[in-house]
């Protein structure tokens, strides 16, 4: 039985940081929604086509090809559901969705979460984003990290976004609360790739993908460090990756970070904080872009939530403390 396809849903060029590449690594680059295999099969089938062509995986990239896709239709009971579950939406025009997501939620089903994700949610609410590619999301928050992302609601609209994504015009701003105190605030230039024995990790490794985090200090306190992250690449946890890999890994990561410690001479209520905060300290807290169908520059920005709020105010209160101890 041969697949049925719907009309072009993404359109795009190769960025020209892939020149030399592998035309698979630069397709997973592209559409990092989809596995590398599935890719090659829509590759070999015809459904992905570079410059009108389906050249084999292997083949080096000059930078600049016109990757296309159809995603071919799925069956019926492979459809994501729709759910009723709320969304806090900052700004929603025809084009686009700018949401806060909440910790907790995870941005699309997969193995351990069918359902319950922002995809479902996506779709209950504008059920025309089923047919988009992970229901128009276009770059990732970790199911433990709060805050701010655009969504598209269009082909059009999801192919510019990840167009603009990949050429580093949409910009992203983090809080997070790193553990131990930094002198000062500078940037790490470390290429990320899979961690070479557990799958699920991101390691810096030589032969990763370029990726380069800006930070700068907030606040100091008695054990941590309030700080600043913009991101100049999007690598998955790459902030997370990167404060580890400098040894001030984020306050919470149960992934990269260390076991809790407690600083000396802590009241109980500031342990209790400490212990009490149960996720990755990370908070995208703006966010810029240009629109994907007026060009107009727009940004927005999503307060740190109730947690995260509680966690500096123990941190500032135990500071305090010791500063007239």
């Amino acid at each position: 039985m041969s697949a049925s396809y719907r009309a072009p849903d993404f359109e795009a060029p190769i960025p020209d940081e892939f020149s030399g590449a592998r035309l698979d690594r630069a397709l997973a680059a592209m559409l990092p929604d989809y596995s590398r295999s599935r890719l090659q099969n829509w590759l070999a089938e015809g459904a992905l086509t570079v410059d009108g062509e389906n050249p084999p995986a292997k083949t080096k990239v000059a930078g600049g090809e016109t990757v296309r896709l159809t995603v071919p239709s799925e069956p019926d009971d492979d459809r994501v559901v729709a759910e009723p579950i709320g969304l806090n939406i900052i700004y929603e025009d025809e084009a686009i969705i700018v949401l806060d997501k909440p910790a907790g939620l995870v941005m699309h089903p997969g193995a351990g979460n069918p359902d319950g994700t922002l995809q479902n949610a996506l779709i209950h609410h504008d059920e025309s984003m089923a047919a988009l590619p992970r229901a128009g999301i276009v770059h990732r928050l970790d199911k433990d990290t709060s805050g701010i992302l655009v969504v598209a609601r269009t082909f059009a609209a999801h192919a510019k976004l990840v167009a603009d994504l990949a050429e580093r015009t949409v910009k992203r701003e983090y809080e997070a609360v790193a553990v131990g105190v930094m002198t000062a605030g500078g940037h790490v230039d470390a290429p990320i790739d899979r961690h070479p024995v557990d799958r699920k990790r991101m390691a810096v490794r030589d032969s990763g993908r370029e990726a380069i985090t800006h930070y700068r200090v907030i606040d100091r306190y008695r054990a941590h460090t309030h700080v600043r992250c913009r991101l100049e690449t999007g690598r998955t946890h790459q902030i997370r990756v990167h404060l580890a890999h400098i040894r001030f890994p984020l306050l919470g990561d149960a992934t990269y970070g260390r076991r809790l410690a407690v600083p000396r001479d802590s009241s109980d209520a500031f342990a209790t904080a400490l212990r009490g905060f149960r996720r990755q300290a990370l908070h995208a807290r703006r966010l810029g872009l240009n629109h994907p169908v007026t060009g107009e520059y727009m940004s927005w920005s999503a307060p740190r939530p109730d947690d995260f709020e509680q966690l500096l105010a123990a941190l500032a209160d135990d500071a305090r403390a010791h500063d007239h101890g």
